[in-house]
């Protein structure tokens, strides 16, 4: 029996979250999943995690990983609220340390963040393999876009988060603290290397010019019509086309607050001498001065 994949689109933030599981043992991961978060008014909500828990348990489903394929900046995530629901262990790759270590000098959280990802329950590496029931997958590590950038290859699929975008849209940013755009271009090669035939699911999709959402394509069709990076485009011309993009591109709605939530796999900051959470606003540090 054959990876089942179930897709399921966040609106708000264009996130799609995943759902796998072996048909055989029912052994579950949950990819990427969206925690609903209104920022004028700092309250969350669980309706789209809520989504998935329905599927999960109405499938009979045992949840083993809740696999982050990065730290987010665009939208928080709800692995914590799924574990609490569900069980699994909350993953991501060893990148994460740098990608703290960076986010504690910004926020100044030096005083209330480890910097060895031991927030999460653990951290992938280059080559590292999982399982769910008799099914193997296969960790690659793929930087460029942040530091800790992973995709998950399991049954002739590719879950890559924001290497890659639908061939239409490209790929991601890579002016965020520690992205690169040289390396992403050298990451996307090991993912063109794996087979015309594997399936590339995305981390999100913003529908350009308002084109129905699409979440899969095979890396035949990356190579062939990926508008940042085709089998014919070289690194140079890459490193170019993305840093002139970049250039242009508005700091994410929810960065401040993703960012803070992400780096602790999902966990609230620590309640302060009043019982409440904040979250804290750098002023005049992120993003490029307007004119």
């Amino acid at each position: 029996m054959t990876l089942h994949v179930e897709t399921f689109f966040h609106q708000d933030s264009s996130t799609l979250t995943y759902v796998i599981h072996d048909p055989h043992s029912l052994e579950a991961a949950i990819i990427d999943p969206a925690l609903d978060f209104d920022y004028a008014s700092g309250r969350s909500q669980t309706a789209f995690a809520d989504s998935l828990i329905d599927y999960v348990e109405t499938q009979h489903l045992r949840v083993k990983w809740i696999l982050e394929t990065h730290a987010h900046a665009d939208h928080l995530t709800a692995a914590q609220y799924l574990k609490s629901q569900l069980g699994g262990k909350i993953a991501i790759g060893q990148g994460i340390a740098k990608v703290q270590h960076t986010f504690q000098g910004i926020f100044n959280l030096h005083d209330s963040l480890q910097t060895d990802g031991s927030d999460f329950d653990h951290l992938f590496s280059e080559g590292d393999h999982f399982f769910l029931g008799d099914i193997q997958g296969q960790v690659l590590a793929t930087p460029g876009h942040t530091n800790d950038s992973l995709s998950y290859v399991i049954d002739g699929n590719a879950f890559v988060g924001d290497s890659l975008f639908m061939p239409d849209a490209g790929t991601a940013r890579c002016d965020f603290p520690g992205g690169s755009a040289a390396l992403l271009y050298h990451s996307v090669q090991k993912l063109y290397a794996l087979g015309d035939d594997t399936r590339i699911y995305v981390g999100h999709d913003y529908q350009p010019e308002g084109r129905a959402l699409a979440y899969m394509a095979t890396v035949a069709e990356h190579k062939a019509h990926n508008i940042h990076i085709s089998s014919e485009t070289s690194e140079a011309d890459f490193v170019h086309k993305r840093q002139t993009r970049d250039a242009t591109l508005a700091v994410p709605r929810l960065i401040v607050p993703s960012i803070q939530v992400n780096i602790r796999a999902g966990k609230w900051p620590a309640a302060e001498d009043n019982g409440q959470v904040y979250l804290k606003v750098p002023v005049n540090l992120l993003g490029r001065p307007s004119h």
